[in-house]
Order: C-alpha cells, then sequence, then structure tokens
C-alpha cells in the first residue's frame, strides 16, 4: 500500500504503490506482478517434484515418468551445446528445407515445391500455421461436432502494427530481420558453405517485404463478433474463390474429405486478399514464399538448440519483451513440460502442494488422482534428446487434434491443467475452470478473512461467470451453441451500454506504452467481466455478512471489511511491465492493464465511493459511470 496516496483520487497507487516501490522486474521477465510472483512460486514447486528421483513404484503412470524424461531431457545443457545446430540442419530437409541456407535449393526443390504441399507439411507435422490456418475445432453452431476451420494465421512479429516499423516499432522490425539474417548466417557456416552477407541481406529483405504485405491483408485483431466469423461453406468454395488448392492441403495432412465438405471460414476476407499477393510470388519467386515459411518454423525452434544458436534471437527477446536474460534453464523446462503435458505434472502439483482443505471450501469437486490419470497425455516416446522430444511432442499433438475431425466433442475433457495461475471461461461448453493453482493467497486462504477471499477468489469467479454475458458469451446458449437468442430490443441496450465501457477504457492511456490508448474494442470482454464480477463478488460478500454477521476488524488496520474487500481486489493486479512488452501488449492483449483492471471498474461501482466516503468531484468518482452487467 500507498497511504500517502489518496484512495478516491488513484485507488491502484492506494493499493499498490508500496508494492510498485518493493518490487523489481527481474532481467529475465516482461513483466512482473502478483500473478507472476505466484507462478515464479509454482515453478519453483514443479522444479521439485520433477527432479525428484522415484522408486519405480511410485511412477505408477508412465506419463508421469515421460514428464520427467522430458524435463530432463530439456535440463541437459552439457548434451544440447554437444550437439550445436545438428538437430536443427537435419530437420530441414522435412520441411523442404530452407533456401537461403543452401546452394541446391532451386534444382533439389524449386520446381516442384507448392505453397499448398509445404502448407500441409508444416500442419501436418508439426501443427504449424503459415499463410493459412486450418485446423479442427469445435463448430460454433454445433458445439457436440468437430469441423475443419480455416482462418488467417499469426505474424513473426507480435501484431500487424509492428509492421510499419517507425516509432516504437523500429527496434523490433530491425531485430526481426537481424535475428533472421544471423540465423541463416549460422546455418550456412554449420553446413560448410560460403557466406555471403550481401546475398544472405537481399533474400532476407525479399522475406520482410513479403509478411509486410501478408500484415497488410490481414484483418485487425479486434475480431470480437462470432456470427460475423462464422461462414460456413463447402470446401469446393474455397477452392473456387480463392487462389490456393485447399482441398490439396487437407488432403495432404490425411484428412480425406470430398469437395462438399462443410467448412467453417473466418477471414475471408483475409483470403480474397491474399490472391494478389501469392500471385506477386509465384514461380521464379516460390523461393522467397519457401524462405519465409520454413524461416516462421525455424524461429521458435532455436530454444532447444546450444547457446550460439539461441543468442540469434537475443536482440529480438529484447525487442519484443524487454529482456536482456533467459530465465534459469530449470525455470523454462518447468513452464515447457507443464505446458505440454499439464495433466501429469497438474498430478504431481496437486498431490505436492495443493491443500485439500482449499477444494473443500470452495466446494470443488474432490478428483482423485486415480482419475487425473485417466486424462494424462500418452506420448508415442520420450527420449533424452530435446530437440527431438520438442519435434515428437508438435506431431504428436498435431496427429491427436487432426483426428478429431469424426469424433464428437467431449466437453468432459479437462481445458487446462491444474498447475496454472489463472481461471477460464469455454463460451462451447458453457463452463468456467478454476485450476489449483490459482486457490491460494492473495485469491483464496483458509486461515484469511472472507473479505479478502471475495475480494480475491470471488471476484475472479464472477468475472468468469459474467464472461458468459459479455460481447462474445453472450451469442451461445446454454448448450454453448452460437445462437441468436437475445430479443432484438435486448441486443440494443447491450450495445449502448458496451458503447460506454468501450469508450471509457480508450481514454485510458498508458504511459509505459509510450502513451498510447487502450484498445476498447479489442478488451472489451474483459472489460465487461472485470465490472460485472467485482459487482458480484461484493453482493455475495453483504449475502455472507448478512448471513453470517460482521466479520471482527483486523488488529493494526485502520480499515473495515467492505474496504479490505477493494483493497484484495486491486492489490490482486499489482504489477508492471517494461515498456517493450507494454508496446507488444496494448496491441495484442484483450486484457486491460492491471492498473486500468481497477481504475475502470471501482469508477463504475458506486459501493466502492460509498466504502471510502469520496465525495462527487474525486477522480474515483467519475459523472458517467458504465454498467452492463
Amino acid at each position: 500500500m500507498d497511504p500517502t496516496v489518496d484512495p478516491c483520487e488513484n485507488f491502484y497507487q492506494y493499493a499498490c504503490g508500496g508494492w510498485l516501490k518493493k518490487n523489481i522486474i527481474p532481467e529475465t521477465s516482461s513483466r512482473y506482478s502478483t500473478f507472476d510472483i505466484l507462478r515464479d512460486e509454482l515453478e519453483v514447486v514443479l522444479k521439485g517434484v520433477l527432479e525428484r528421483e522415484d522408486s519405480e513404484s511410485a511412477l505408477s503412470s508412465s506419463s508421469l515418468a515421460k514428464a520427467k524424461t522430458l524435463y530432463k531431457s530439456c535440463t541437459n545443457e552439457s548434451g544440447i551445446e554437444q550437439r550445436g545446430g545438428e538437430p536443427l540442419l537435419h530437420m530441414l530437409p522435412d520441411v523442404f528445407d530452407w533456401p537461403i541456407a543452401t546452394d541446391d535449393w532451386d534444382t533439389k526443390n524449386g520446381t516442384n515445391w507448392t505453397a499448398e504441399d509445404a502448407i500441409a507439411k508444416l500442419n501436418e507435422k508439426y501443427g504449424k500455421q503459415v499463410l493459412i490456418s486450418f485446423f479442427i475445432g469445435t463448430d460454433d453452431r454445433d458445439s457436440n461436432s468437430h469441423i475443419i476451420h480455416f482462418d488467417q494465421p499469426s505474424l513473426g512479429l507480435p501484431s500487424r502494427d509492428y509492421y510499419v516499423c517507425e516509432g516504437p516499432y523500429t527496434e523490433a522490425c530491425e531485430a526481426y530481420e537481424n535475428f533472421m539474417v544471423e540465423l541463416a548466417t549460422l546455418v550456412r557456416k554449420d553446413r560448410k558453405l560460403e557466406v555471403n552477407v550481401t546475398r544472405i541481406k537481399e533474400e532476407v529483405a525479399r522475406v520482410i517485404q513479403l509478411e509486410k504485405e501478408l500484415a497488410n491483408v490481414n484483418t485487425p485483431e479486434d475480431r470480437n463478433n462470432p456470427v460475423l466469423l462464422y461462414n460456413k461453406m463447402p470446401l469446393e468454395t474455397l477452392n473456387t474463390n480463392y487462389s490456393l488448392e485447399f482441398q490439396s492441403s487437407v488432403r495432404n495432412v490425411y484428412l480425406f474429405c470430398e469437395h462438399h465438405e462443410q467448412v467453417i471460414v473466418y477471414a475471408p476476407n483475409y483470403f480474397r486478399r491474399l490472391n494478389p499477393v501469392l500471385s506477386n510470388y509465384s514461380g521464379q519467386t516460390y523461393r522467397t514464399l519457401c524462405n519465409y515459411m520454413v524461416w516462421r518454423f525455424s524461429m521458435n525452434m532455436v530454444v532447444g538448440l546450444s547457446r550460439q544458436y539461441r543468442d540469434t534471437r537475443k536482440a529480438f527477446r529484447k525487442a519484443i519483451s524487454g529482456t536482456t536474460s533467459e530465465a534459469a534453464v530449470w525455470r523454462q523446462c518447468a513452464i515447457y513440460v507443464n505446458n505440454n503435458m499439464e495433466n501429469a505434472v497438474g498430478r504431481l502439483y496437486v498431490e505436492e502442494a495443493f491443500a485439500g482443505d482449499s477444494k473443500d471450501m470452495v466446494r470443488l469437486g474432490n478428483t482423485g488422482g486415480s482419475v487425473c490419470c485417466l486424462f494424462l497425455r500418452k506420448y508415442i516416446s520420450a527420449s533424452e534428446e530435446y530437440f527431438e522430444n520438442i519435434l515428437k511432442n508438435l506431431e504428436f499433438g498435431q496427429k491427436k487434434r487432426l483426428k478429431r475431425l469424426r469424433v464428437k466433442v467431449n466437453k468432459e475433457e479437462w481445458i487446462s491443467g491444474a498447475a496454472v495461475v489463472n481461471a477460464f471461461y469455454s463460451s462451447s461448453r458453457n463452463q468456467i475452470v478454476f485450476p489449483a493453482g490459482i486457490l491460494q493467497p492473495p485469491f483464496f486462504g483458509e486461515g484469511q478473512p472472507q473479505s479478502l477471499n471475495y475480494g480475491g477468489i470471488g471476484m475472479v469467479i464472477g468475472h468468469e461467470i459474467t464472461h458468459g454475458f459479455d460481447d462474445n458469451g453472450r451469442n451461445f446458449d446454454k448448450d454453448g451453441d452460437l445462437k441468436d437468442w437475445w430479443t432484438p430490443s435486448s441486443t440494443q441496450r447491450f450495445q449502448e451500454l458496451s458503447k460506454c465501457i468501450v469508450d471509457q477504457y480508450s481514454s485510458f492511456s498508458w504511459d509505459l506504452a509510450n502513451g498510447q490508448h487502450l484498445n476498447g474494442n479489442n478488451t472489451l470482454g474483459e472489460n465487461i467481466a472485470d465490472n460485472g464480477g467485482i459487482r458480484q463478488s461484493y453482493q455475495a460478500y453483504q449475502n455472507y455478512v448478512r448471513k453470517n454477521g460482521k466479520e471482527l476488524p483486523l488488529p493494526g488496520l485502520n480499515l473495515n471489511h467492505e474496504q479490505l474487500f477493494f483493497l484484495n481486489f486491486a492489490q490482486v493486479w499489482c504489477g508492471t511491465h517494461r515498456p517493450e512488452h507494454a508496446v507488444n501488449s496494448i496491441k495484442t492483449d484483450v486484457h486491460s492493464p492491471g492498473k486500468f483492471r481497477v481504475l475502470g471498474s471501482l469508477q463504475n461501482f458506486p459501493e466502492f465511493a460509498k466504502a471510502f466516503q469520496c465525495n462527487t468531484n474525486d477522480y474515483m468518482v467519475p459523472k458517467k459511470i458504465c454498467q452492463v452487467w
């Protein structure tokens, strides 16, 4: 806290000022917050359970053993260093090789290479989406069925805004280009090929130009209306209207579909605009297309290589996130294993650190270890070589996803592992999820006052429930199907109330992001959920007090429990960002920065002003209040 600040003028500074003075962003982090501290502590627990030497009988599940093998291969620094870039060099021919890093690509691949084959190979084997994104997902209008989706893919830089390569984006563009040059140079050296830096830079420049053109045809990030995104059509319609042979790409990933197969196209305008771009890179310029596609895959694979290779992205990482050094190897590996074997690691975490009392207090299902095992991912194999394990993980995960096409959606399947400090809402399942990792202080604690619990996990629960009625969730019915179930007058009123939220948050400017304003449209759903969550949780706390009586004051604090409720809510969001990451986040994150999550939602809640006895001319009491729920 910073008690010198008037809570009615800047409640975020009042609640978090002391935290901000005390905590410095680690060199390995792009941001630092209450969430990040909890995640750091969780990763320490994961390190302990993954490094523990268990007896064979203790490893009752092969998935548990494989999770530990994967972690061990990742932390084998000497073995990874000894191999250098050899694993990448061995892999490249499998994806039609990287023209810029070879001398014979035109004769070996150039005449037979097609974009459709490359799209299919990268997708089918590794799940990499380049030029087009196609995947098996839930049919929005029939949440029990899987269907093929086509969409625009991500770009190499965080958002399309970066490709202007001016102002706050200049450093990132230069670093991105140099990353490609340095990696191509290193591969050529290891292949004992001549290194002509001028020629490499010329080819890289052509790749950058292609990617700028792709960025220009991409639609903006704030695609919030699922009704407008949903475009169902036969596969043959895609083939007829667009230059790429979509059916060929689909068949090449072993999805045998007839021309009348129904698919969903999320970004028809992107594919329409893509046609003239691709026509500029046909024939002799296929080389540039292949350079781009293989680069987009290779840039993500250097993480499994030696220090020399990982350092090629050092300046790029600094330009995007502001970090000057990597996290400890054990931490990177704990995160990777948790992300890719989430249920196996989740079981280890719950058994080690998650108190059963917490589950009972919040009345969550007490799922035993035997049930957890039913959901553990079964890997084909786990070797001692980290790079190969990354490839196997990508390949197996993609095969598993592709096999879902003719299979009914399993709505009981977990959408998150347990070792996660977060919470989730799924519109297609009409489901909210609270992993074990978030059920700890300051969000929730058996021994802390209920005012803190309601201001912490209570608000998170309210937030996730409100997502079911935000600008996205409101379009889905109780079964998780996309359906217009609102009356026209209700829809109109919702849009009017939502515009107030959009305008309010768009008026906030963030000093850490060079004074850029927040995108109120892109963050609308999360802002609605924050505002609804704090209101519903406060009402729930008042119901608790009416039923159980007022809580005893905390000694040494001149704050009542209504004030403590708001204080804990705010302190959950204490945090700061490096400027580079702030510039990235303000364009790509659907959440408002923590500071504005606190200020915006409390400005809209009269009960806050009442609790702190604020006046009508105070900053936290605006003349216009926005409320959707």
